[in-house]
């Protein structure tokens, strides 16, 4: 039994779909990377999970069971550490976890001993008895983040947790969602930070229009992104191009929008289009094509690659236009 399963869930405001018939799974100790371009239907999908929105169908289920607004003894399982900071800066952070600690049912020294727990978690024992309106940007993140762990939620709920935080603070956070991981919390993580995603999560799904496009292991996704080389050459000679015809692999590109820079010394590029299928592939495509190079007494000055990661896979799927 998985510890989140949302199944063909579908939520409208008035004509607009939000999300339409949306389906994947989380276990215990499993970070999950929800994925998609501003609009997508993200934090409707995150705001379903959290019972703060109703789905218009489908359901959403914690340890088999269907989430509703009234049953909290499923709600208390839930962490959410929500974009936009849910704190209140005219109190201390003590405060600010003793407050929403009793929120969530916490008394006496139950309470006080998780208050210790979460600011050594997260790096604030030190500034507990500050105000929170003069912590910096990513100490009010990460005690945005410690409400979260609180009551010791089976299953936490993470939207751009580390926007606009300084790298230490990202770092730490990040690591705090490892050690919560290890500890069996099942994880939703919703960031426009690929190379986090790609630290952290073992599946991600990809969602845009209110639909998934994909989802599955992150190795087995970005097995389908293409690996391109790009070769900077002296010249391109008319020799080259001849034998450059006969090899549909290689492309002149130096006026194809894939190619990712123009020398600004007078050098050309080919591009190796790359396939994923296999590697050993690529490796023939490139081999020939260096031969083919040194018939045509042409001088091979660098060689880049671009490698299979989430952010080529993500704009693939999504596309390249800018997003409002």
């Amino acid at each position: 039994m998985s510890l989140l399963e949302v199944s063909h869930v579908r939520k409208c405001f008035g004509e607009t779909v939000a999300v339409d018939d949306l389906s994947f799974q989380i276990e215990t100790g499993e970070v999950f990377g929800l994925l998609g371009p501003n609009g997508a239907g993200k934090t409707t999908t995150m705001s379903m999970i959290a019972g703060l929105l109703k789905p218009d169908s489908g359901s959403v289920q914690i340890n088999g069971t269907p989430l509703t607004a009234n049953d909290r003894s499923l709600r208390v399982q839930l962490g959410i550490v929500p974009q936009d900071l849910a704190i209140y800066p005219q109190l201390t952070a003590d405060e600010n976890l003793n407050f929403f600690g009793q929120i969530y049912g916490l008394r006496g020294g139950q309470l006080r001993e998780r208050i210790k727990v979460v600011l050594e978690a997260t790096g604030l024992e030190s500034s507990a008895h500050k105000l929170a309106e003069v912590f910096s940007g990513g100490m009010q993140r990460r005690l945005n983040f410690a409400i979260a762990l609180l009551h010791e939620p089976a299953l936490l709920i993470l939207d751009e947790p580390t926007v606009g935080v300084d790298p230490q603070s990202r770092a730490h956070l990040l690591e705090c969602i490892r050690e919560l991981r290890d500890k069996g919390v099942g994880i939703v993580y919703a960031s426009h930070y690929m190379e986090e995603v790609e630290a952290i999560c073992s599946r991600v799904a990809i969602i845009d229009h209110g639909k998934m496009i994909a989802c599955g292991a992150l190795h087995d996704l970005l097995k389908t992104v293409q690996r391109d080389i790009y070769l900077r050459v002296s010249r391109i000679s008319p020799a080259l191009v001849d034998r450059i015809e006969t090899m549909p692999q290689v492309e002149a590109a130096l006026s194809q929008d894939s190619v990712p820079y123009k020398p600004d010394n007078g050098d050309q590029l080919l591009l190796v289009k790359g396939r994923t299928d296999s590697s050993i592939r690529l490796n023939d495509d490139l081999r020939q094509i260096l031969e083919v190079l040194d018939e045509c007494n042409v001088e091979l000055c660098s060689i880049e690659t671009n490698e299979s990661n989430l952010e080529r896979l993500f704009l693939e799927m999504t596309g390249h236009a800018l997003r409002d």
